[in-house]
């Protein structure tokens, strides 16, 4: 006889996904206020091939972290593409030609999603990231939205903490 789907011993009225809007982001000398979008992070991994006579075998070989994106409002005051650009600056100031050190200008921070009461549901800290490129965003008569910053940030490594 084929079993059935009993939905009670699911605890389907217990379950609660995590929600898309609820997160903070700390970035050190932004505003985690005014963030707007940002990803969790993603990993790849490339693949080593070994040929064996008429097949091929796989092996997992180096991960590299991809970068994220993350968006922020521009508010007039604190300017947030300012803010950004400050730490573009620590990287590379292209008025002087300086190349800033990885000391300096790399950053920690926390991506933290949030349960409906508030609290810490999922902690990411993100290791090592620095700014790839910034997008001030377009301009434009006809449109309404608020102005953004986007980042591209590169960084070396994520923890999922909990």
């Amino acid at each position: 006889m084929a079993e059935t789907l009993d939905v009670n011993t699911m605890l389907a009225n217990e379950f609660e996904p995590k929600r898309q809007f609820r997160w903070l982001v700390e970035i050190d000398g932004l505003d985690s206020f005014a963030a707007k979008t940002f990803a969790r992070p993603k990993k790849d991994h490339q693949e080593i091939t070994i040929d064996y006579i008429n097949q091929k075998r796989f092996l997992i070989g180096k991960g590299e972290w991809t970068p994220l994106d993350i968006e922020f409002y521009d508010p007039i005051n604190p300017s947030q593409v300012q803010k950004v650009l400050d730490w573009l600056r620590l990287c590379h100031d292209s008025q002087v030609g300086r190349m800033g050190y990885a000391a300096v200008y790399k950053k920690n921070f926390v991506l933290k999603l949030l349960d409906g009461g508030g609290m810490v549901v999922e902690k990411w800290r993100i290791i090592g990231a620095f700014p790839k490129n910034i997008d001030g965003g377009a301009l434009d008569y006809a449109n309404n939205e608020s102005l953004t910053v986007k980042i591209n940030l590169r960084f070396d490594d994520a923890t999922l903490e909990y």
